[in-house]
């Protein structure tokens, strides 16, 4: 009977460890107000990413990094308006980078919150 009880213990200790381990925050991106094409300002609903740079729709490379702000904001001021959509690399806390496909549409709306499909 002690076994089974130590085996059953150790079963709800791996699933909560599991459990607790896997927890992640769905990725998202507000454009902030007052953008426009050549003034993005985003602002990531996680403080855990960094070096944020930008592809422009059709583009071969990362070429635009984002200034990162005060107030957990990230903006890009280009004298040429950007090529929409655009993708989004960034360093992630805990490691590695990744990268959100096609985030920033052509038809972005100041104040809006834009999905990705990552999660951290």
């Amino acid at each position: 009977m002690a076994f089974r009880s130590s085996i059953l213990l150790a079963m709800v200790a791996l699933a909560t460890l599991f459990a607790v381990g896997s927890c992640t925050t769905p990725l998202t991106f507000q454009v902030g107000k007052g953008s426009k094409p050549g003034h993005l300002v985003l602002t990531p609903n996680v403080a855990t990413i960094s070096d944020v740079e930008i592809k422009e729709h059709g583009g071969d490379d990362f070429s635009f990094t984002l200034k990162e702000g005060p107030t957990g904001t990230w903006t890009l001021d280009t004298k040429t308006p950007l090529k929409y959509p655009l993708c989004i690399r960034f360093a992630v806390k805990s490691g590695g980078y990744r990268i959100a496909d096609d985030v920033i549409p052509s038809n972005f709306k100041a104040g809006t919150t834009y999905k990705t499909t990552l999660s951290i």
